[in-house]
């Protein structure tokens, strides 16, 4: 007998019945997950643990990381409780690299600000023990680090062989100066990456931080000469009005902000819809993605 019709009536009807493969899910922008974010994945940063550097164009804010520098984060919170940057200046701006502030004549001793209460030696912290942290890490390789991720808001470096995390010099890293002693910072000079991300930096000094809003008040900062962008003339300077912690600031004061955080989905989400741009503009998605051009969204 032919079974041929009967064989091409059930492909006939086949062809009719709806498809059971899954729909592929619609692409969405980072900035489509942010807005549909629960409120749960959003964190209120400790006033303890933010600098407000108020500058005559406006406020930069800063959040601390005291679980990976905690002896310089508590000595640069004793300076600003103490006022010791008030009325100092940003003194060096290095096209593509940094900003660099604080007492701009610290090298003399005779013109040189008093520390106040705050410690005048401390260690370096360039990296901490892995163990106790809650890492978010990412997929993709890196040149620097065994494996990178996510502490808390913060992007992190990890050796995986020897149990070591660190903090990465991404644009916005707040790190402590230092001589060519590992142990000469103190927190009293700070600097700001406004560059390409210096990540051979990372481990050779204390990052005690990262800048959460305000980047452009420092970005956009004239450079100062080759080789190391330090102001030659002393009126080219940036004068800071103050650097406070905003637990020393009224609460009607305080600047509300919020950080998204970085062990939530959404987070993950966002990440993932960087390193895969499907959108009409990109024809190519990347499937990779670096730590330092990963943003943390503030609010």
């Amino acid at each position: 007998m032919d079974r041929r019709p009967a064989l091409l009536a059930l492909a006939l009807a086949t062809c009719l019945l709806p498809s059971l493969a899954p729909a592929a899910t619609p692409y969405r922008s980072a900035q489509q997950i942010l807005e549909t974010a629960p409120d749960r994945d959003w964190r209120t940063p400790d006033p303890a643990n933010l600098l407000y550097m108020d500058l005559p164009a406006g406020r930069v804010i800063i959040e601390l990381a005291p679980q990976f520098a905690p002896r310089h984060v508590a000595n640069i919170q004793t300076f600003a409780h103490e006022h010791f940057w008030d009325g100092t200046s940003i003194y060096r701006s290095q096209d593509n690299f940094v900003v660099q502030f604080g007492d701009a004549d610290a090298d003399d001793a005779a013109k040189a600000r008093p520390m106040g209460s705050a410690q005048k030696k401390l260690p370096a912290e360039f990296e901490r023990a892995t163990a106790g942290l809650k890492v978010s890490p990412l997929p993709d390789r890196d040149g620097w680090a065994s494996r990178t991720g996510f502490v808390d808001g913060f992007p992190v470096g990890q050796d995986m062989k020897d149990g070591r995390t660190w903090l990465a010099h991404c644009y916005g890293a707040l790190g402590a100066g230092r001589n060519n002693e590992e142990d000469s910072s103190v927190g009293a000079e700070l600097y700001v990456v406004t560059g390409q991300s210096p990540r051979q930096l990372d481990r050779n000094i204390t990052v005690v931080g990262r800048v959460l809003k305000g980047m452009e008040l420092l970005s956009a900062l004239p450079r100062g000469p080759a080789p190391m962008g330090f102001y030659a003339d002393p009126k080219q300077r940036t004068p800071i009005t103050a650097i406070r912690r905003a637990s020393d600031v009224p609460a009607a004061e305080r600047t509300p902000i919020q950080v998204l955080r970085t062990d939530s989905k959404t987070f993950a989400d966002t990440v993932e819809a960087r390193r895969n741009r499907v959108d009409d503009f990109y024809k190519r998605p990347a499937g990779h993605i670096d730590l330092c051009n990963i943003p943390v969204p503030v609010r």
